[in-house]
């Protein structure tokens, strides 16, 4: 059974940090890509960050960008999103998810299969 499991939420000041990760399990972790999406109450789910199946590549929203790190270690079946300076706009449930994206698809929910249940992230001004 495929599963991917957050882990790493909680509440943190503004200006500080958070390491989120995503165990993955019940497939060969390293032929897929791995992303981070978002979503905050009353608003839809957002790309946060995503890196290629080899570690090689890694994309960003504008909005992370030089906050966020994304990595993955395809020995440990697993992907972190590391996020510092952190804002109260990033306040949101933060999920990870699995898939095969070209370029282009990327950065959208729909070319990921399969996904974890979220953790929450919520950052106090």
């Amino acid at each position: 059974q495929v599963q991917l499991a957050e882990s790493g939420g909680g509440l943190v000041q503004a200006g500080g940090s958070l390491r989120l990760s995503c165990a993955a399990s019940g497939y060969n972790f390293r032929n897929y890509d791995m992303s981070w999406f978002r979503q905050a109450p009353g608003r839809e789910r957002e790309f946060v960050a995503a890196i290629r199946r080899n570690g090689g590549t890694s994309y960003y929203a504008d909005s992370v960008k030089g906050r966020f790190t994304i990595s993955r270690d395809n020995a440990k079946n697993t992907a972190t999103l590391q996020m510092n300076s952190l804002k109260p706009e990033d306040t949101a449930v933060y999920y990870c998810a699995a898939g095969s994206a070209i370029t282009s698809t990327i950065r959208r929910s729909s070319a990921y299969t399969t996904w974890g249940q979220g953790t929450q992230v919520t950052v106090s001004s």
